[in-house]
């Protein structure tokens, strides 16, 4: 067993040896203590020892078995692929294939699918035969796909020691605010909120798993905030771990009395650039937001914001697993902890990881991201722009769902927009859209704007299946609207 394997074994053996009865996991209704935790890990343990078993996929939504058979498969060396359950049938079918997963255990609702992909039912495993050579690094514990600009998930291979590295990084830097209960909002799959659940293990907490369901959270995107403010209030948690779009609704909550902060010790978001505004209301109202910076390429967490070492608009300092520099274009590089390959390429040669994120230091040490290197647009003025940057202003405040913003080579810059809600005016709309021009400067700032007949969707094509916009397909069908103002001005011209 690796070092980092042992380390995390340890620890949970020492919170099993208490035997003081804290609850170690709380599913919907089922909660077990760290001594149950231990006994029935190593059950699971032996279970697929016995099946001789080298990967196996979970497509398990949160809950307590979910979590038990992703520490037996970490502890016994078992290879684990993570679905997410936002995934198309045909994204899922190709995590499958082509990790040659010969166990899955997965929700009752798959069936069908699993029998279409050549899949047999024994027990509580879904079975299947891979005659091929592996296409897995050696020394791969767990597997998480990405699902792309393309849609077409790409498979990026992790070590044990990376991700439990990463994971007592984050115990450590939430140790200052002592949380004793962590909620997960996320799905397991997804790996940011899978390292949170390891991390709030090591400090012998307990680890709310609430199903997906239960919580009012569906796919990728969709909350039914009632019941997803009823779970918060009821579970009464110390720790979360949240993306922008859910930070936002709980800001926004506690701004009008739906929802009480002062319960929270330790509240970490990333995923997607954060609004400095955003988080200023977040410090007003006393939730105790940190604001963090990752990739699956690094076993998730890079940077973080944490007590005593904040500064809102930053991503926060480096974790001590890492370093980090800047090439000279201003590419953010990352040295520790980064995966082994991704699924059937070559191992990588090169011990730093280049980001494809932009990015300054500031003086201290925190790193400010300036949006994606490939993302970046010029205007016929010569200036870069993130357009990334310039929508997180625009989406941030409550009545724009969604932004586009596209510049390249024009001497305005255009934003598409989908409002929050129908009956949300024009005006509304032109009020945010000078909100955020007055954070921005002026070669950033949007000058023209649409509002779209339909939001972007994976449906329709111009998002990925995890929400990204895809940029090419989105400026190839609204050309028109985006450069009309200039091609008028030059037509009067």
């Amino acid at each position: 067993m690796s070092l980092e394997r042992q380390r995390f074994h340890e620890a949970l053996r020492s919170h099993a040896g208490r035997n003081d009865g804290s609850i170690a996991l709380w599913g919907d209704t089922l909660k077990i203590d760290y001594t149950m935790l231990y006994v029935e890990v190593m059950y699971r343990q032996q279970h697929l020892r016995d099946e001789r078993v080298k990967v196996i996929a979970l497509a398990l939504d949160n809950g307590v078995e979910a979590m038990l058979w992703d520490l037996a498969a970490l502890f016994e060396g078992v290879i684990c692929v993570t679905l997410p359950p936002f995934f198309s049938q045909a994204q899922r079918a190709h995590c499958l294939e082509q990790s040659q997963a010969e166990r899955v255990i997965s929700e009752p609702a798959l069936e069908f699918e699993l029998l279409a992909a050549g899949y047999e039912k024994h027990g509580e495993f879904w079975c299947r035969t891979f005659t091929g050579v592996s296409r897995l690094p050696a020394g791969t514990a767990k597997l998480t796909f990405t699902s792309g600009t393309t849609g077409t998930p790409k498979g990026v291979c992790l070590s044990a020691d990376s991700l439990l590295r990463v994971a007592r990084e984050l115990d450590q830097a939430s140790k200052p605010t002592d949380p004793r209960h962590h909620l997960t909002l996320l799905p397991l799959s997804i790996l940011l909120e899978n390292l949170g659940c390891y991390a709030a293990l090591y400090a012998g907490a307990t680890l709310s798993l609430p199903s997906q369901k239960n919580l009012g959270i569906q796919g990728a995107s969709g909350v039914d905030l009632p019941q997803w403010l009823g779970s918060l209030a009821s579970r009464a948690p110390d720790s979360l771990i949240l993306v922008p779009q859910l930070l936002l609704l709980l800001v926004s909550a506690a701004e009008q009395g739906a929802f009480d902060p002062r319960s929270l010790r330790f509240a970490a978001v990333g995923g997607a650039r954060v609004s400095e505004d955003l988080l200023h209301r977040a410090q007003r109202i006393g939730l105790p937001v940190y604001e963090g910076y990752g990739l699956s390429e690094c076993a998730s967490v890079v940077c973080l914001n944490r007590p005593g070492a904040q500064r809102p608009g930053s991503v926060g300092q480096p974790l001590p697993h890492v370093e980090v520099r800047l090439a000279e274009d201003g590419e953010v590089l990352i040295k520790g902890s980064t995966l082994l390959g991704y699924l059937g390429e070559p191992a990588l040669a090169d011990q730093w990881w280049p980001s494809g994120d932009l990015g300054e230091f500031d003086a201290d040490g925190f790193l400010y991201l300036k949006g994606r290197k490939k993302h970046q647009f010029v205007t016929s003025f010569g200036r870069n722009v993130n357009p990334e940057w310039v929508e997180s202003e625009l989406t941030q405040r409550g009545q724009i769902a969604q932004a586009f913003v596209y510049g390249e080579a024009l001497p305005h810059n255009h934003a598409l927009l989908w409002p929050s809600r129908k009956e949300c005016s024009d005006a509304e709309l032109a009020a945010a859209v000078s909100a955020a021009n007055r954070t921005l400067p002026d070669y950033a700032q949007v000058h023209h704007w649409t509002r779209l007949a339909h939001p972007f969707t994976a449906t329709n094509g111009l998002l990925t299946a995890n929400g990204r916009p895809r940029r090419d397909a989105i400026v190839a069908h609204y050309r028109a609207q985006l450069t009309e103002h200039t091609l008028s001005k030059e037509s009067a011209s």
